[in-house]
């Protein structure tokens, strides 16, 4: 069966990395298809038939199409269990419980950060973004929550979060990086953790992806 992952077509997403790391980190062959949502693409019936949430990114393996991107982690890590392929989640339970723990809240939390510092200051050349403005109040708050969490997570040494590489060590590197990237105050022992995760070859895949130039879109 064919595999293909619906992404946003400025290669911007958190959401849409996180799938594309999974899928190339598990080595399943995919193929990419482009959805612009700078011209509404996403809304378009064609689309909306194969993504129930009517957002990127959207997985289609075979005659199975999935929306949500911790949705489409969990299925590809029961769908392509190890060892055949590799995990992506922990082995142990309760780590296995709090990567999960950390993926939904950088997902439903921490939306100043997400409004203030865009992933477009991640994924494009400073020089053709608008300078990034100081935080608000509540962006200064949401970034001591992540910070304070980040200094709780990162173990000493800065290695991945759970002892070996899972996909919550993506996220939660994306959300430090939209800090790192703007030069905010962030604590050695965390940006090395950022900066290191950032050198795992599916994100630096993703990274150096072509783009086309830039458009305020949604605040990914």
């Amino acid at each position: 069966m064919s595999v293909v992952l619906h992404g946003n077509s400025t290669w911007t997403s958190p959401y849409v990395l996180s799938v594309f790391a999974a899928l190339r980190e598990k080595r399943i062959p995919f193929e990419t298809k482009d959805v612009a949502l700078n011209r509404a693409e996403h809304r378009d019936p064609g689309f909306t038939a194969q993504s129930l949430t009517s957002r990127v990114p959207v997985l289609v393996d075979g005659d199975f199409q999935l929306s949500e991107s911790s949705a489409i982690d969990e299925y590809l890590e029961d769908a392509y269990p190890a060892p055949a392929h590799a995990r992506i989640f922990p082995s142990e339970t309760r780590a296995r419980a709090r990567a999960r723990q950390v993926m939904a809240w950088l997902r439903s939390d921490l939306m100043p950060i997400r409004e203030e510092r865009s992933a477009e200051y991640v994924f494009y050349a400073h020089n053709r973004l608008k300078p990034a403005a100081p935080l608000s109040e509540s962006g200064r708050r949401a970034a001591d929550k992540l910070l304070g969490a980040a200094e709780r997570l990162v173990p000493a040494g800065s290695g991945p979060l759970f002892g070996e590489w899972c996909i919550a060590d993506t996220d939660f590197a994306m959300m430090l990086q939209r800090l790192v990237k703007t030069g905010h105050d962030v604590p050695a022992k965390v940006r090395a953790y950022a900066d290191a995760q950032w050198e795992r070859p599916a994100v630096k895949e993703f990274c150096a992806h072509e783009r086309p130039p830039f458009e305020a879109s949604l605040p990914y």
